[in-house]
């Protein structure tokens, strides 16, 4: 029989189990709770160590960045060597929403990066949006001090920079892009397409320039510039087979790693950007239609013995022999008087046809988005044919001339300027004179730097031919006697002719050295003979004894 205290006891223990039996269910709950805690943090840290700091940033504050510049293929030389290529870099950014002090965050920032503006920088951490870039690409060294700056609102975007490791070396034909990679000169904005084609960006585009020649090139110019005082320079070296171009230059340049603060002015590639009067480079299109279409042989030759005068003009020569000139005396000497009157034999229509035949009445063709357009006369007159007969009353590119002598002395075929070393582009070309002809105007070329105005240009070895240009700058109203355009352009070696060297010198200064002249037989003949002197051996062009034989028929016909 159970008394009262023993149901007591009972109701106690009761009791007690299930204090018990809930405080247990409540650690289960808790257990239970902290478990599925502990696993939904452990998918969230897999997740975090999948993603990258800036993917795990972004979504941690609900930030769109906009999309990383993609990919874009690599440039090369004609060699392999690196002209172009991307690299990884960071861009910076920041949630202004994150910023308690836009000011103090800004002077902070602007320690570290001086080329931002303080009140650029401020205004935009302090404008209450959730995203702003604040610069874009930024060096390892630059990443890493705005790092140290210790501010979690500053955020990086990984994306890629075009990098030029040679610097101003070849700007003008390389161009250049814009923070977004986007082409906007040069080759890097006429292939844009293909060279950011996520397809094809593990394939390079790969040019015919030389870094080598295009080196010494520059370096020569350079020179020559600073010696002469002159505003700019120009030159190419071009292959008379194929219409590659080797070299090309044009000063003053730029830095295509940092566009920014360059002048319009150095943007501009003279080479194929710029027209020009060249001159009587211009008197060997006029032998090359002369003699190919049977108005004048080697053995004729032109009264020079006073200036011509057409209306209110007068032509006369530079170098005045005051007599009668044979053809190879007038195109050694140069002179004005003999070639017009040759041009006059030839006439209007054939003359200009002739020059159109060889691409010098329309813009050139060449793989850049800065082309000129050649400039002429509406009517072309009577004067006309005399005047542009020796370079005058015609502005052409030195790119478009370049082209034209290749082809007068490569057997006659004019093939269209390249900048891409790419045999399958090459054509055979047109035919514009007969191999017969061509051989004749080597035989001038050549005669004009061994006899004639162009012997500064004679690299000994290398047999170079060419012809000097020298042409007042036009102004309005007429032209300038102060302001010369300097040219030269050469050929070697004339027995089989390989490259064409090509030097523009604008408004040089006559020196000591050169006894106050400034023509291209002064100034630009020499740079041209360095050239060859330095580009001649790594281009595969021996030197070897000259031989007299190619120019000596019509060096006969030259009086002593």
């Amino acid at each position: 029989m159970r008394t009262a205290s023993t149901y007591a006891g009972l109701s106690m223990e009761g009791r007690h189990k299930s204090a018990l039996e809930v405080a247990r269910n409540r650690l289960m709950v808790a257990v239970l709770l902290f478990f599925a805690a502990f696993v939904v943090m452990m998918i969230r840290t897999v997740e975090l160590g999948l993603s990258t700091p800036e993917q795990t940033q972004v979504a941690a504050r609900h930030i769109v960045v906009p999309p990383v510049t993609i990919a874009r293929a690599d440039i090369l030389d004609r060699n392999g060597e690196v002209l172009a290529t991307n690299l990884q870099s960071a861009s910076l950014y920041a949630n202004p929403q994150d910023i308690k002090d836009a000011h103090e965050a800004a002077m902070k920032l602007v320690s570290v990066l001086p080329d931002l503006s303080l009140a650029d920088v401020e205004e935009k951490l302090s404008s209450g949006r959730r995203f702003v870039w604040l610069k874009r690409k930024l060096s390892p060294r630059e990443k890493w001090q705005v790092n140290a700056l210790g501010i979690p609102a500053f955020q990086f975007q990984a994306e890629e920079e075009r990098v030029y490791p040679h610097g101003r070396l070849a700007a003008h034909a390389l161009g250049f892009v814009d923070v977004d990679g986007k082409g906007l000169g040069g080759v890097e904005r006429y292939f844009d397409d293909r060279l950011a084609d996520r397809t094809m960006t593990d394939q390079p585009i790969k040019l015919a320039l030389d870094t080598r020649v295009q080196y010494a090139l520059t370096d020569e110019l350079e020179a020559a510039m600073s010696a002469h005082q002159a505003l700019g320079a120009a030159g190419l070296v071009m292959d008379v087979a194929t219409g590659e171009v080797v070299a090309m230059v044009s000063l003053p340049d730029f830095d295509p790693n940092s566009v920014r603060g360059s002048a319009g002015q150095e943007r501009f590639n003279r080479v194929t950007q710029g027209v020009y009067e060249l001159g009587s480079t211009f008197k060997t299109f006029t032998f090359a239609a002369a003699l190919d279409q049977g108005v004048a042989s080697l053995e004729d030759g032109y009264d020079a013995t006073k200036p011509l005068r057409i209306a209110r003009f007068t032509i006369s020569d530079d170098h005045p022999k005051s007599r009668y000139l044979t053809l190879p005396e007038i195109f050694a000497y140069s002179s004005n008087i003999g070639t017009a009157q040759m041009a006059l034999d030839l006439g209007s229509d054939k003359q200009q046809v002739f020059l159109s035949e060889i691409g010098l009445l329309q813009p050139a063709t060449i793989e850049l988005p800065e082309v000129g357009s050649p400039l002429f006369p509406d009517t072309w007159r009577k004067v006309s044919t005399m005047t542009i007969s020796y370079g005058h009353g015609i502005a052409v590119s030195p790119l478009q001339l370049a082209s034209g002598i290749s082809a007068m002395v490569n057997g006659g075929r004019l093939n269209a300027a390249t900048l891409v070393d790419n045999p399958e582009a090459w054509t055979n070309g047109k035919q514009v004179i007969s191999a017969a002809t061509s051989r004749k105007i080597r035989q001038l070329l050549r005669l004009a730097v061994t006899k004639g105005t162009g012997g500064r240009a004679d690299a000994v070895g290398y047999r170079v031919g060419g012809k000097t240009g020298t042409a007042e700058k036009a102004v309005a109203g007429g032209y300038d006697t102060r302001a010369l355009i300097s040219s030269f352009v050469g050929i070697y070696p004339m027995d089989d002719p390989r490259y064409v060297v090509f030097a523009l010198l604008d408004e040089p200064r006559g020196t000591k050295e050169t006894f106050g002249f400034r023509a291209g037989g002064w100034v630009a003949a020499p740079v041209v003979k360095n050239v060859i002197l330095r580009t001649a051996p790594l281009l595969g062009v021996a030197p070897k004894r000259e031989d007299d034989g190619l120019y000596q028929n019509v060096a006969m016909m030259i009086e002593k």
